[in-house]
C-alpha cells in the first residue's frame, strides 16, 4: 500500500483517487476551496464536476496542504493548467528529497512557453516529476470504464513504479520516455478540439471532423518533433489516441466550448456556458507561440488562435484553412524525422 495525496479535487482528481483507492492505497484529496472539501466529506461524491461517483468511506479530504502533501510516497497534481505554478509553489517548502509527483492536466504556460513538467520540476527542483496521460475521460474512469494510458518518465524505475500503482483491470497503464512528446499532444489536442467543436456548431460534418483530426495530428507532430519528441508518441495514446476521444465525446469540455463558439458565441460566452476551465483556450496562444518560436507551420493553431482572439469568423476560418496553397501530405514529417532519435531507456 502507497500513501498517496491527490492535489486538485475536481473531476480528474476524484476520478484517480477513486481508482488508486480502489487499487488499495491511502488517499488524500486536497482542494483549495473549503466548500468543495466539506461536499466530499458530506457526499462523498463530487456532485458538480462527477455526479454519480462515489468516493471510498475511508479516503480523506482537506484544505491544509501541507498534511496532504507531507509523508506521501506519490502526489498526484490534478490542478488546472492555469494553477499549476503557483500550487507547486505552495508545495515546494514542504516537498523531501525525491519526491514523486505525477502531474495529469493538460497544457503550456502561455508566458514562457514551458510544459506543465517543466514548470514544477523548476518550483519544486528537489522532486521526481512524471505526467499520466492518454484517452481518459474522467467521467468514465470514475465509473470503471476499461481506459489505456501512459505514464511519462525519464527514469525507468519511477515510470515503473507508477504503472504498478495506477494499473488495474479497468486502467491499463504503458510507460515511455518522451515526456516532452506527451505533454505536447495532450496540450495541443485540446486546440485540436475547439476546432473540431467549431465544426459541428458550423453544421459540418464528419469529413470535416476526419480532416482536423489528420491534420491536426500533423501539425502536432511537427511541432513536437522539432521539439525532441518522438514520432511514435504523437500516433500513440498521447497523441491521435487522446485526439479521437476528445472528438468524439460530449465530456470533452473543450468540444463543447467549440461547439458554442461555432454558434456565434465569443470565446468568454462558451467558457461561462461551460463551467468548466477549458484547457484549450489557454494553450492556443503557447501552441502558436511555439510553432512561430519553432519555424514550424500549424494553420489550424494559427486559425483557431484568430478566432479566439481577434474576432475571426469560424466560418472564415475554414475558408483560409481550405484555399492555402496546395501541399504535398506529411513530407515535413519525413524530412524533420530522418535522423534517428535517441530514447533514454
Amino acid at each position: 500500500m502507497s500513501k498517496v495525496g491527490i492535489i486538485g479535487a475536481g473531476s480528474w482528481g476524484c476520478a484517480l483517487a477513486k481508482l488508486l483507492s480502489n487499487n488499495g492505497n491511502q488517499v488524500t484529496v486536497w482542494s483549495i476551496m473549503e466548500d468543495e472539501i466539506t461536499m466530499l466529506k458530506n457526499d462523498h461524491e463530487h456532485k458538480d464536476n462527477l455526479p454519480g461517483v462515489i468516493l471510498p468511506d475511508d479516503m480523506e479530504f482537506t484544505t491544509n496542504l501541507e498534511a496532504a502533501v507531507t509523508d506521501k510516497d506519490v502526489l498526484v497534481l490534478a490542478v488546472p493548467s492555469p494553477f499549476t505554478r503557483n500550487t507547486s509553489a505552495k508545495m515546494a517548502p514542504f516537498i523531501k528529497d525525491g519526491q514523486k509527483i505525477v502531474n495529469v492536466a493538460k497544457g503550456i504556460e502561455e508566458t514562457t512557453l514551458m510544459t506543465l513538467s517543466e514548470i514544477i520540476e523548476q518550483e519544486i527542483p528537489n522532486a521526481n516529476v512524471a505526467v499520466l496521460s492518454g484517452p481518459s475521460h474522467a467521467e468514465e474512469v470514475g465509473k470503471g470504464i476499461p481506459t489505456t494510458i501512459v505514464v511519462g518518465s525519464k527514469d525507468k524505475e519511477t515510470a515503473e513504479y507508477l504503472q504498478n500503482l495506477f494499473m488495474s483491470k479497468v486502467f491499463r497503464v504503458y510507460i515511455s520516455s518522451d515526456v516532452m512528446g506527451i505533454e505536447l499532444g495532450a496540450a495541443l489536442k485540446n486546440v485540436v478540439a475547439l476546432a473540431a467543436g467549431m465544426a459541428d456548431g458550423l453544421g459540418y460534418g464528419d469529413n470535416t471532423k476526419a480532416a482536423l483530426i489528420t491534420r491536426g495530428i500533423a501539425e502536432i507532430a511537427r511541432l513536437g518533433i522539432s521539439m525532441g519528441g518522438r514520432i511514435e508518441t504523437f500516433y500513440g495514446l498521447t497523441g491521435i489516441g487522446d485526439l479521437i476521444v476528445t472528438f468524439a465525446s460530449m465530456h470533452s469540455r473543450n468540444r463543447r466550448a467549440g461547439i458554442l463558439i461555432g454558434k456565434g458565441a465569443t470565446m468568454e460566452e462558451a467558457m461561462a456556458e461551460v463551467k468548466m476551465v477549458v484547457e484549450g483556450v489557454y494553450s492556443a496562444r503557447a501552441g502558436y507561440a511555439l510553432a512561430q518560436k519553432h519555424n514550424v507551420s500549424m494553420p489550424i493553431i494559427e486559425q483557431v488562435n484568430k478566432i479566439l482572439f481577434e474576432g475571426t469568423p469560424a466560418s472564415d476560418a475554414v475558408s483560409e484553412l481550405m484555399l492555402r496553397e496546395r501541399k504535398v501530405e506529411n513530407i515535413d514529417l519525413r524530412q524533420l524525422y530522418q535522423n534517428s532519435v535517441e530514447i533514454p531507456w
